[in-house]
């Protein structure tokens, strides 16, 4: 079964305080639903038309498994407490066996 990534941009944050309690509160959801966090910062280099952003990628053993953790009423917690604080970009995708 090939493994799941849940990946995020952040195009723009209004408010640090609401993107620190979501990260409270989504970083459990995500780790008890098995996501393991790979990558998570401002980017290093941007190339071709890409922008300047913060992003996150995290791993989790099934595309099932990361819309799951997506889906799960802890996680919802979390997108509460981030509110619209935040434009962002999220994608699940399947890994390559």
């Amino acid at each position: 079964m090939a493994k799941g990534y849940w990946i995020t941009f952040y195009r723009s944050i209004s408010d640090p305080a609401a993107l620190a309690a979501y990260g409270k509160l989504a970083g459990p959801a995500i780790v008890s639903h098995g996501g393991r966090f790979l990558a998570r910062g401002e980017a290093i280099e941007v190339y071709e038309q890409g922008i300047a952003q913060r992003a996150t990628v995290t791993q989790f053993e099934s595309v099932e498994q990361a819309i799951a953790a997506r889906n799960s009423p802890a996680y919802q917690e979390a997108l509460r407490a981030l509110g619209n604080t935040c434009e962002r970009d999220v994608r699940i995708v399947g890994g390559v066996d």
